[in-house]
């Protein structure tokens, strides 16, 4: 493969795509992630988490209480594809549980 010169190359092929040019310019739209609209995500409310032996899972039963490593009020760890990017708290909508984000977690801030 033969490297091209950068004089070598002409401005034409430079040309920015819409996406490019709508995130330099700062005018994002939602039409510009409508490439993406059907693609599933995998999305996670941890309440908390506990670890336990076998012999203890298997002798679980209706109504047995399992202790959990957060306490009532904490927030609850929202992930999207393993990925750790906000959290909430639980709320009831409807008679249904959901969850209200109240911190979105930035790359390099979820220590």
């Amino acid at each position: 493969m033969r490297e091209e010169n950068m004089s070598d190359l002409k401005l034409d092929e430079f040309t920015p795509t819409p996406m490019e040019t709508a995130v330099e310019g700062g005018e994002r739209t939602a039409s510009d992630l409508a490439a993406v609209y059907d693609v599933p995500v995998n999305v996670q409310a941890v309440l908390g988490r506990a670890n336990m032996e076998v012999a203890s899972l298997l002798r679980l039963a209706r109504g047995s209480v399992i202790e959990l490593d957060r306490k009532v009020g904490e927030a609850i760890d929202i992930y999207v594809n393993n990925r750790l990017v906000a959290r909430g708290e639980v709320v009831v909508v409807d008679d249904r549980l959901g969850v209200t984000m109240t911190e979105i977690i930035k790359d390099g801030d979820a220590a």
